[in-house]
This record gives structure tokens, C-alpha cells and sequence, in this order.
């Protein structure tokens, strides 16, 4: 019994290692980069994951977007471009993932940034985001994938905007008066 409970016990430990590791550093880039503007890929530095799951830099690039390839402990595929004026706020994000969960990261993230701890452009900077449910690397295509667009306006309010804070297929204001204030535009799904 006890042979068959620690063989069961490394199989899943061994599994979810396995589950866990990511992909290629070139299929990392490859998918990557389908959440920016076509022609702004090429020269897109790109972040995504060693075998320890920490954030390395896969490609440095030229422009000024960066990229992060798919987290491989999160089941779901999601990848994402953005100013690279918003890497000190999206680093902090990730950094705070670990003891913070919800809201409450996003409140002790906007708290750094009113206290000028972490650094935050006080003009509007681009957030592309590109989900899907699988990568094939031999097509470079994201499978099912919702393209997502996210103008992030630190402070922004309805009544500087102009617009909603209901969510819906309209463009319309996120987290609105905080340092975490962004335009969410969600196109419609296509049907499938």
C-alpha cells in the first residue's frame, strides 16, 4: 500500500512538473507576438518563461512594445503586448501574484503607485491582449483566439472619459479615478 501511495504521489508531482513546463523560447516569441499589431512584431521585445517559471527576457527588440508569452502554470492561453512604459507596473503585478489575489493585488499595486513607489505614465499607453485555446507552432496561429484591446488612463473618470464603467461590447471605463484606470475595448465574439 505504501508502494503504491508514493508511486501515485510522484506521478502527480511528476505530472503537474511536466504540466508546468513551458514552451520553446522560439515558440514562446512565435505566439508571443500574435497579440501585437502586425507591424509591430518584428521588433517587439519579448518576456516569457525558464523551466524554474521565472520572467526572462526571450528577445530584446528595438520598439517600444514588449510581450509576454504564455504562462505555462495558468491553464488558459493567454498572451499579451504592451508600452513598455507599463513594464514597472505589469512587473509589480506579477511580482504581487504570489500574496495578493483579485482587486485586493490591483489595490496594493495602485497604492505603490500614488505613493510613487512604482512607476506609472501619466499619459494613455496600449495594452493588446490574445487569448485562445491552443498554439500551433507550426502555423504561428493562436486556435480560437479573442483579440482584446486595453487603453490604460491612470486617474481617468467617467466624466474625463466620457464614458461607461458597465461593461459590454462598447468601449468602456475600468477601476475608474485609480492609478489602474483603463479603457476596455472587447469586440463582439464571433460564433463558432
Amino acid at each position: 500500500m505504501k508502494l503504491i501511495t508514493t508511486t501515485m504521489l510522484a506521478l502527480l508531482f511528476f505530472g503537474s512538473t511536466l504540466a508546468a513546463q513551458p514552451a520553446s523560447p522560439a515558440d514562446q516569441i512565435a505566439a508571443a507576438i500574435l497579440a501585437a499589431p502586425k507591424d509591430r512584431r518584428e521588433a517587439a521585445t519579448v518576456l516569457g518563461y525558464n523551466a524554474k517559471g521565472e520572467v526572462v527576457t526571450l528577445r530584446q527588440g528595438t520598439n517600444d512594445l514588449i510581450c509576454l508569452a504564455d504562462d505555462p502554470a495558468v491553464k488558459a492561453i493567454s498572451v499579451a503586448c504592451y508600452h513598455k512604459d507599463l513594464e514597472p507596473f505589469m512587473a509589480r503585478g506579477r511580482e504581487l501574484a504570489s500574496q495578493y489575489k483579485g482587486k485586493d493585488r490591483h489595490e496594493q499595486r495602485w497604492k505603490e503607485v500614488d505613493e510613487g513607489k512604482v512607476k506609472m505614465p501619466k499619459e494613455p499607453r496600449m495594452l493588446y491582449v490574445l487569448t485562445g485555446t491552443s498554439f500551433d507552432a507550426a502555423k504561428g496561429e493562436l486556435a480560437d483566439s479573442y483579440l482584446r484591446w486595453v487603453v490604460y488612463t491612470p486617474y481617468a473618470t467617467p466624466e474625463s472619459t466620457g464614458l461607461t464603467t458597465k461593461s459590454g461590447s462598447e468601449p468602456w471605463l475600468m477601476y475608474p479615478g485609480t492609478a489602474g484606470a483603463h479603457i476596455m475595448i472587447s469586440p463582439p465574439q464571433t460564433k463558432k
